[in-house]
Protein backbone atom coordinates (compact mmCIF):
# COMPACT_ATOMS: atom_id res chain seq x y z
CA UNK A 1 0.00 0.00 0.00
CA UNK A 2 1.34 3.45 -0.95
CA UNK A 3 1.96 6.13 1.68
CA UNK A 4 1.17 8.83 -0.89
CA UNK A 5 -1.80 11.01 0.21
CA UNK A 6 -4.94 10.78 -1.89
CA UNK A 7 -5.16 13.80 -4.26
CA UNK A 8 -7.85 16.34 -3.40
CA UNK A 9 -10.75 15.65 -5.83
CA UNK A 10 -11.62 19.39 -5.83
CA UNK A 11 -8.36 21.33 -5.28
CA UNK A 12 -9.10 24.94 -4.25
CA UNK A 13 -12.81 24.22 -4.76
CA UNK A 14 -12.53 23.36 -8.47
CA UNK A 15 -13.46 20.15 -10.22
CA UNK A 16 -10.66 19.04 -12.56
CA UNK A 17 -11.84 17.18 -15.68
CA UNK A 18 -9.51 15.99 -18.42
CA UNK A 19 -10.96 16.18 -21.93
CA UNK A 20 -10.00 14.85 -25.34
CA UNK A 21 -12.55 16.97 -27.20
CA UNK A 22 -14.13 20.40 -26.71
CA UNK A 23 -17.07 21.56 -28.85
CA UNK A 24 -18.53 25.06 -28.44
CA UNK A 25 -21.40 26.72 -30.27
CA UNK A 26 -23.14 30.10 -30.35
CA UNK A 27 -26.81 30.13 -29.26
CA UNK A 28 -29.47 32.71 -28.40
CA UNK A 29 -30.30 33.13 -24.72
CA UNK A 30 -32.64 35.38 -22.75
CA UNK A 31 -30.54 36.42 -19.76
CA UNK A 32 -33.12 37.30 -17.11
CA UNK A 33 -30.53 38.34 -14.52
CA UNK A 34 -29.10 41.03 -16.79
CA UNK A 35 -32.54 42.31 -17.68
CA UNK A 36 -33.54 42.55 -14.01
CA UNK A 37 -30.30 44.19 -12.84
CA UNK A 38 -29.78 46.97 -15.38
CA UNK A 39 -29.16 49.66 -12.74
CA UNK A 40 -26.64 47.47 -10.91
CA UNK A 41 -24.82 46.81 -14.19
CA UNK A 42 -24.64 50.53 -15.01
CA UNK A 43 -23.34 51.42 -11.54
CA UNK A 44 -20.69 48.71 -11.69
CA UNK A 45 -19.56 49.85 -15.15
CA UNK A 46 -19.20 53.47 -14.03
CA UNK A 47 -17.14 52.35 -11.03
CA UNK A 48 -14.95 50.13 -13.17
CA UNK A 49 -14.40 52.75 -15.87
CA UNK A 50 -13.47 55.37 -13.26
CA UNK A 51 -10.70 53.08 -12.02
CA UNK A 52 -9.66 51.73 -15.45
CA UNK A 53 -10.70 54.08 -18.30
CA UNK A 54 -9.30 51.73 -20.97
CA UNK A 55 -12.10 49.19 -20.44
CA UNK A 56 -14.27 48.73 -23.55
CA UNK A 57 -17.90 47.63 -23.53
CA UNK A 58 -17.75 45.34 -26.54
CA UNK A 59 -19.63 42.06 -27.08
CA UNK A 60 -18.28 38.95 -25.37
CA UNK A 61 -19.42 35.32 -25.23
CA UNK A 62 -20.67 33.78 -21.97
CA UNK A 63 -21.70 30.18 -21.29
CA UNK A 64 -25.32 29.18 -20.65
CA UNK A 65 -24.90 25.42 -20.96
CA UNK A 66 -22.18 22.82 -20.42
CA UNK A 67 -22.48 19.05 -20.82
CA UNK A 68 -19.54 16.69 -20.22
CA UNK A 69 -19.89 13.12 -21.47
CA UNK A 70 -16.88 10.92 -20.76
CA UNK A 71 -13.97 12.93 -22.25
CA UNK A 72 -16.05 15.25 -24.49
CA UNK A 73 -17.46 18.64 -23.49
CA UNK A 74 -20.22 20.45 -25.37
CA UNK A 75 -20.57 24.11 -24.52
CA UNK A 76 -23.29 26.65 -25.37
CA UNK A 77 -22.41 30.36 -25.41
CA UNK A 78 -24.34 33.56 -26.07
CA UNK A 79 -23.41 37.15 -26.87
CA UNK A 80 -23.66 39.90 -24.25
CA UNK A 81 -22.06 43.32 -23.60
CA UNK A 82 -18.89 43.20 -21.53
CA UNK A 83 -20.43 45.51 -18.91
CA UNK A 84 -23.12 42.92 -18.15
CA UNK A 85 -20.62 40.09 -17.92
CA UNK A 86 -18.31 42.15 -15.69
CA UNK A 87 -21.09 43.09 -13.25
CA UNK A 88 -22.17 39.45 -13.11
CA UNK A 89 -18.64 38.26 -12.42
CA UNK A 90 -17.92 41.03 -9.91
CA UNK A 91 -21.11 40.07 -8.08
CA UNK A 92 -20.05 36.44 -7.67
CA UNK A 93 -22.06 34.91 -10.55
CA UNK A 94 -25.34 35.21 -8.61
CA UNK A 95 -27.91 33.35 -10.72
CA UNK A 96 -26.01 30.09 -11.31
CA UNK A 97 -27.33 29.63 -14.86
CA UNK A 98 -24.52 31.48 -16.62
CA UNK A 99 -20.78 30.84 -16.36
CA UNK A 100 -17.59 32.64 -17.29
CA UNK A 101 -16.13 30.28 -19.90
CA UNK A 102 -12.72 30.86 -21.47
CA UNK A 103 -9.75 29.02 -22.94
CA UNK A 104 -6.04 29.35 -22.33
CA UNK A 105 -2.80 27.79 -23.43
CA UNK A 106 -0.67 26.58 -20.50
CA UNK A 107 2.97 27.01 -21.65
CA UNK A 108 5.19 24.24 -20.26
CA UNK A 109 8.90 24.68 -20.86
CA UNK A 110 11.25 21.89 -21.90
CA UNK A 111 12.71 21.83 -18.37
CA UNK A 112 9.36 21.33 -16.63
CA UNK A 113 8.27 24.85 -15.65
CA UNK A 114 4.94 26.55 -16.26
CA UNK A 115 4.93 30.19 -17.39
CA UNK A 116 2.25 32.66 -16.31
CA UNK A 117 1.73 36.39 -16.68
CA UNK A 118 1.01 39.09 -14.13
CA UNK A 119 -1.75 41.33 -15.48
CA UNK A 120 -0.92 45.00 -16.05
CA UNK A 121 -2.43 47.84 -13.99
CA UNK A 122 -4.70 49.03 -16.84
CA UNK A 123 -6.47 45.64 -17.22
CA UNK A 124 -9.70 44.44 -15.56
CA UNK A 125 -7.75 41.85 -13.52
CA UNK A 126 -4.77 44.02 -12.58
CA UNK A 127 -2.15 42.25 -10.45
CA UNK A 128 -3.54 38.76 -10.87
CA UNK A 129 -1.26 35.98 -12.10
CA UNK A 130 -2.64 33.53 -14.64
CA UNK A 131 -2.23 32.03 -18.08
CA UNK A 132 -2.60 34.24 -21.18
CA UNK A 133 -6.33 34.16 -21.84
CA UNK A 134 -9.40 36.29 -22.44
CA UNK A 135 -13.17 36.12 -22.65
CA UNK A 136 -14.11 34.76 -26.09
CA UNK A 137 -15.74 37.21 -28.48
CA UNK A 138 -17.22 37.42 -31.96
CA UNK A 139 -13.78 37.05 -33.56
CA UNK A 140 -13.86 33.43 -32.34
CA UNK A 141 -17.16 32.56 -34.04
CA UNK A 142 -17.01 30.28 -37.10
CA UNK A 143 -20.57 29.93 -38.40
CA UNK A 144 -22.42 28.40 -35.45
CA UNK A 145 -19.23 27.15 -33.79
CA UNK A 146 -16.94 28.97 -31.37
CA UNK A 147 -13.23 28.28 -31.87
CA UNK A 148 -11.86 27.92 -28.34
CA UNK A 149 -8.55 26.54 -29.59
CA UNK A 150 -8.07 29.55 -31.85
CA UNK A 151 -9.11 31.92 -29.06
CA UNK A 152 -6.50 30.47 -26.72
CA UNK A 153 -3.76 30.58 -29.37
CA UNK A 154 -4.61 34.18 -30.26
CA UNK A 155 -4.46 35.33 -26.64
CA UNK A 156 -1.10 33.59 -26.17
CA UNK A 157 0.32 35.33 -29.23
CA UNK A 158 -1.11 38.76 -28.38
CA UNK A 159 0.07 38.73 -24.76
CA UNK A 160 3.41 36.93 -25.04
CA UNK A 161 4.48 36.75 -28.69
CA UNK A 162 4.61 32.93 -28.45
CA UNK A 163 3.01 30.71 -31.07
CA UNK A 164 1.68 27.23 -30.38
CA UNK A 165 4.29 24.80 -31.78
CA UNK A 166 3.29 22.90 -34.93
CA UNK A 167 1.97 19.45 -34.11
CA UNK A 168 1.22 20.25 -30.45
CA UNK A 169 -1.28 17.83 -28.93
CA UNK A 170 -4.75 19.29 -28.43
CA UNK A 171 -6.00 17.97 -25.12
CA UNK A 172 -7.90 20.01 -22.55
CA UNK A 173 -8.32 20.25 -18.81
CA UNK A 174 -11.61 21.77 -17.61
CA UNK A 175 -11.57 23.58 -14.25
CA UNK A 176 -15.16 23.99 -13.03
CA UNK A 177 -16.04 26.08 -9.98
CA UNK A 178 -16.77 29.60 -8.65
CA UNK A 179 -19.00 30.35 -11.66
CA UNK A 180 -16.13 29.62 -14.04
CA UNK A 181 -15.42 27.10 -16.78
CA UNK A 182 -11.71 27.38 -17.50
CA UNK A 183 -10.59 25.26 -20.46
CA UNK A 184 -6.82 24.90 -20.32
CA UNK A 185 -4.70 23.38 -23.07
CA UNK A 186 -1.24 22.34 -21.79
CA UNK A 187 1.41 22.80 -24.50
CA UNK A 188 5.05 21.71 -24.17
CA UNK A 189 7.60 24.03 -25.80
CA UNK A 190 11.04 22.85 -26.90
CA UNK A 191 12.89 25.68 -25.12
CA UNK A 192 13.83 25.95 -21.44
CA UNK A 193 11.98 28.41 -19.22
CA UNK A 194 14.74 31.04 -19.26
CA UNK A 195 14.70 31.25 -23.06
CA UNK A 196 10.91 31.51 -23.19
CA UNK A 197 10.85 34.23 -20.53
CA UNK A 198 13.45 36.20 -22.47
CA UNK A 199 11.33 35.99 -25.63
CA UNK A 200 8.21 37.09 -23.76
CA UNK A 201 9.98 40.02 -22.09
CA UNK A 202 11.46 41.23 -25.38
CA UNK A 203 8.01 41.06 -26.94
CA UNK A 204 6.55 43.17 -24.11
CA UNK A 205 9.22 45.85 -24.64
CA UNK A 206 7.95 46.35 -28.20
CA UNK A 207 4.37 46.95 -27.01
CA UNK A 208 3.10 50.46 -26.25
CA UNK A 209 0.91 49.14 -23.40
CA UNK A 210 1.56 45.43 -22.80
CA UNK A 211 -1.19 43.45 -21.09
CA UNK A 212 1.35 41.73 -18.84
CA UNK A 213 3.48 43.55 -16.31
CA UNK A 214 5.76 40.55 -15.75
CA UNK A 215 6.31 36.83 -16.25
CA UNK A 216 6.07 34.31 -13.41
CA UNK A 217 7.81 30.91 -13.54
CA UNK A 218 6.33 28.05 -11.52
CA UNK A 219 8.21 24.79 -10.98
CA UNK A 220 6.15 23.13 -8.27
CA UNK A 221 3.34 23.45 -5.76
CA UNK A 222 5.57 25.52 -3.45
CA UNK A 223 5.51 28.31 -6.04
CA UNK A 224 1.74 28.86 -5.86
CA UNK A 225 0.88 32.48 -5.11
CA UNK A 226 -2.15 34.13 -3.55
CA UNK A 227 -2.39 36.43 -6.59
CA UNK A 228 -3.27 33.38 -8.70
CA UNK A 229 -7.03 32.80 -9.13
CA UNK A 230 -8.44 29.56 -7.77
CA UNK A 231 -8.62 27.83 -11.16
CA UNK A 232 -4.89 28.48 -11.71
CA UNK A 233 -3.89 27.07 -8.33
CA UNK A 234 -6.24 24.10 -8.83
CA UNK A 235 -4.68 23.28 -12.20
CA UNK A 236 -1.11 23.67 -11.00
CA UNK A 237 -1.68 21.61 -7.85
CA UNK A 238 -3.24 18.84 -9.94
CA UNK A 239 -0.61 19.02 -12.69
CA UNK A 240 2.39 18.94 -10.37
CA UNK A 241 0.82 16.13 -8.37
CA UNK A 242 0.54 14.15 -11.63
CA UNK A 243 4.12 15.05 -12.61
CA UNK A 244 5.45 13.91 -9.23
CA UNK A 245 3.47 10.70 -9.40
CA UNK A 246 4.82 9.91 -12.87
CA UNK A 247 8.39 10.58 -11.72
CA UNK A 248 7.96 8.20 -8.76
CA UNK A 249 6.91 5.26 -10.94
CA UNK A 250 9.86 2.88 -11.37
CA UNK A 251 10.03 0.80 -14.55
Amino acid sequence: MSDRPTPDPRPYGFEVVRLARLEARLVTYDWAWARDNAARIDDNWRRRRAAQPALFDGPVLVACGCAIDDDTCRLDLFKTPYSRFLAYRDGGSPDGHVANAFAAIVPWSADGAVLLGRMGPHTANAGQIYFPCGTPDLDDVRGESVDFSGSAARELLEETGLRVPDGATEEWVCLRGEGQLAFLRPVRFTEPAAALVERMELYALREDEPELSGIVTVRGADDLDGAMPGFVRAYLASAFEAETGAADVTP
